[in-house]
């Protein structure tokens, strides 16, 4: 067990197969919950949406509520450690969760057939459901378009990926950081928006 665990690709592998252990003990035992048909095909889109989602909002409030807050009190000789090694393989995550998220949420939306419903928040039929998913896809599309756009860009400045004056990498680092706050305060309404479509509507 040491060794699946001692390494992350093993780990994630082993947590798949779980998963599926575990649909058939549920099938076995149910006789319900078999693979297959389109309402199987939504489940899994919004199972792989959740787990887009669960990543990249994971990794956008480790930034807010741990990375940033803790950069004053780290010592300047061990600030590349975070700079170059730790906060570039946060972003690779972050970015490509998100581009997961939304493009398995819009997939989810179209086999569900509410789509354009939620892109018109429901003013189309009058649905709270879809006004509801609307508003947490909108803000989402909101989020993804703040790291690919902005946030990214910046970072790629502000770490030195990209060459750069001092002046331009302190520009961009606030600009980062100021855009990744903002999806912080997005992220509670998008959230509430996203499990109330399913849960209160």
């Amino acid at each position: 067990m040491a060794g699946i665990l001692s390494n992350l690709k093993s780990t994630v592998i082993a947590g798949f197969i779980l998963t599926v252990i575990m649909v058939v003990v549920v099938v076995a035992i149910t006789g319900e919950g078999m693979p297959g048909g389109s309402d199987w095909i939504a489940f899994l889109w919004r199972w792989l949406h959740v787990l887009s989602a669960v990543m990249w909002i994971g990794i956008l409030w480790y930034f807010n509520f741990v990375q940033i807050p803790s950069m004053p009190k780290i010592p300047d000789e061990q600030k590349p450690a975070i700079s170059k090694v730790i906060a570039p393989a946060a972003l690779f995550w972050f970015r490509w969760a998100a581009m997961a998220t939304i493009i398995t949420g819009l997939l989810l939306a179209h086999d569900s057939g509410y789509l354009g419903q939620a892109l018109t928040l429901g003013l189309l039929d009058g649905v709270a459901k879809h006004t509801a998913i609307g508003i947490g896809m909108w803000l989402g599309l909101i989020m993804w378009f703040n790291v690919w756009f902005v946030i990214w860009p910046n970072q790629k400045i502000a770490l030195g990926i990209v060459d750069a004056e001092a002046d331009a990498k302190a520009a961009s680092a606030r600009k980062a950081m100021l855009f990744s706050r903002t999806n912080t305060l997005l992220s509670f309404p998008m959230l509430y928006a996203m499990v109330s479509a399913q849960n209160i509507y």
